[in-house]
């Protein structure tokens, strides 16, 4: 394989999402990763394949935008993020804690 496709394969994935509603999915075999707003489901499938040595089944992309905030009388944004629901064969497990 091509070291370029390799370094792009593994700049794909930010990190994997640890939140509450991710544990629960997760123990149905579904995992969530942070993803670059470019990446597509081919692209996100390879990745998981390469980094964890599991067999992705199915990628669904989910993208929460910017949103607006106002905090103590100041303005800001709470940051956008794409996220990445990666299904699993059955019997794969990925260890991320």
């Amino acid at each position: 394989m091509n070291t370029s496709i390799k370094k792009h394969n593994m700049d794909v994935i930010k990190r994997p999402r640890i939140t509450e509603k991710a544990a629960i999915a997760s123990e149905k075999g579904t995992y969530v990763f942070e993803v670059t707003g470019n990446a597509t489901k081919a692209a996100i499938k390879a990745a998981v394949k390469e980094l964890y040595k599991v067999t992705p089944v199915s990628v669904n992309v989910a993208k929460n935008p910017v949103k607006k905030t106002y905090v103590r009388g100041k303005k800001g944004t709470k940051g956008g993020v794409v996220k990445a629901y990666v299904t699993l064969k059955k019997g794969d497990k990925i260890e991320l804690a």
